[in-house]
């Protein structure tokens, strides 16, 4: 939105001097404002110096809205729209109209929500796009509404739709099916209040389930990366649950269903996971069968046959543990550390000699809420590679002194281990009724920028349990990136210290 704000402002100048190959930039506004010409409003001479091959403008098309939220005439609004859409189209190539609460102004009076299309469609405008800015459209009532929409303009015609009703990509699609040509929303449907529909689900149910053509060839292999690329860019964690590129979205967990899909992955699953550059995951858990197991153990790149002994020893023990609070599902990285070390090829990384972790109060400082007034020191030391390496490290919390402690211990035998992030963090209590002596779990979420893993640890200890989840995600980077434990490196003590 050009002129918003300096942020804004300086992205079109940059975007002046920017080769788009395949992307075509729009500048997006409002109508003019009441009682200023275009010349006057500044708000539309900033859409025309964005210098856009493309802009948007959006208006009223709901009589209650033009009367209420804009305190004028239904009549005045509809001069707002033909004189902006007009002025616009002479003087840049194309002019999308944006007829915001398109579906709430038809519902309460269709003739002049159609009269707001008309009078865009013959002030130029080259797409008029149908907004359900509320979100409370059903999809019968939407199709139902596209399709007279469609019957009465020859202009392109589009579909903005929001997710209240949790219908958004339902709707874009539907909308679709009646003639919409352009379907305006987000990567992973990021937006306001419930979100925006969401592209990639959009994106692939229009190529996979529709048959229609949006990407160039190959590019819908790349929908799982992109998304998870924007999620990274936006600082958002990816939802395991999204529908298509979640790492949820082909998983599967209950014993029966493993075994099916290993046979036939059509049993459990609406589209091959390749086709969007998903992949297939077997959760172990609880209700893990040796199908799980083993299926999970070849993703590994362990071949074990279901009636080998070892494989029932594993499931055996899975269970046993998820008894007492380990979880597996989420947390790959502790199970496949399981494995290895239940067939006796978990690697010895260090040898751990002490760990510390002080956690001081100052009562005297006041904070606001989110604040802390405590400080904490962690001390690792531990034997790698035959050298004794001690590290101190302090931190908003234990957990993060911890963690900065047991990195320089490892870090300087290990390097590859300065590319992990600590991702997400999660406790859980698993006997409240225990109160303050309750087991907890604790899951941690790490990357390096290839790759994403979950470790777990459990102890009524919550600092004991944090370590282990700690330990873990590091030692499964080492192990999933070929690193063999280090030999002798000589007999001397070396300590580091930091201030987190």
């Amino acid at each position: 939105w050009p002129g918003s704000n300096p942020r804004d402002e300086e992205f079109f100048e940059l975007a002046k001097a920017s080769q788009f190959h395949q992307t075509r930039l729009t500048a997006f506004g409002s109508t003019r404002r009441a009682k200023v010409s275009c010349d006057e409003d500044d708000s539309i001479q900033c859409l025309i110096r964005a210098e856009t091959p493309v802009v948007t403008v959006f208006g009223k098309s709901w009589k209650f809205h033009a009367t209420h939220a804009l305190g004028i005439t239904p009549e005045q609004n509809l001069e707002l729209i033909g004189d902006t859409v007009r002025y616009l189209k002479a003087r840049v190539d194309e002019v999308i109209f944006d007829a915001e609460h398109f579906f709430d102004g038809y519902a309460d009076d269709p003739k002049y929500a159609l009269s707001a299309l008309k009078i865009a469609e013959e002030a130029g405008a080259d797409f008029v796009v149908l907004c359900d800015t509320n979100g409370g459209t059903v999809v019968p009532r939407l199709q139902e509404t596209v399709r007279l929409v469609k019957s009465s303009l020859s202009c392109a015609v589009g579909i903005h739709t929001h997710n209240d009703s949790e219908l958004a990509v339902a709707n874009a699609l539907a909308a679709v099916s009646e003639g919409a040509t352009m379907v305006q929303g987000t990567i992973n449907g990021y937006g306001e209040r419930c979100g925006n529909a969401n592209l990639v689900s959009i994106i692939a149910g229009l190529e996979i389930k529709m048959g229609r053509q949006c990407l160039p060839d190959g590019g819908l292999r790349r929908l799982t990366h992109v998304s998870r690329q924007v999620d990274e860019l936006s600082n958002n964690i990816p939802w395991r649950g999204q529908p298509y590129v979640g790492r949820s979205a082909f998983a599967h967990k209950g014993g029966v269903h493993v075994s099916a899909v290993m046979k036939d992955a059509r049993t459990y699953e609406h589209i091959e996971p390749e086709r969007i550059g998903n992949e297939r995951r077997v959760l172990v858990s609880d209700l893990s069968g040796r199908s799980n197991i083993v299926s999970k153990m070849a993703d590994f790149g362990v071949e074990l046959d279901p009636k080998d002994p070892r494989t029932r020893s594993i499931v055996e023990r899975v269970k046993d543990l998820e008894a007492r609070g380990q979880q597996y599902e989420g947390a790959e990285a502790s199970f496949k550390l399981l494995v290895d070390e239940a067939l006796g090829r978990r690697p010895s990384y260090f040898e751990l000699k002490d760990m510390r972790c002080v956690v001081s109060l100052d009562d005297s400082v006041r904070v606001e809420p989110g604040q802390s007034a405590s400080r904490s020191e962690a001390v690792v030391e531990a034997i790698v590679g035959g050298v004794t390496e001690r590290a101190t490290a302090s931190g908003n919390g234990p957990v993060h002194a911890l963690d900065g402690a047991f990195r320089q211990v490892m870090s300087r035998a290990y390097p590859v281990l300065r590319d992990v992030r600590l991702l997400d963090y999660k406790v859980r209590i698993l006997a409240s009724s225990s109160g303050t002596d309750s087991t907890v779990r604790v899951l941690i979420q790490s990357g390096d920028g290839e790759e994403i893993w979950g470790t777990a640890g459990v102890s009524t200890n919550i600092i004991e349990a944090s370590w282990i989840a700690l330990v873990e995600a590091l030692e499964y980077k080492l192990v999933k990136d070929g690193v063999k434990p280090l030999v002798e490196r000589g007999s001397q003590v070396m300590e580091q210290h930091n201030q987190g």
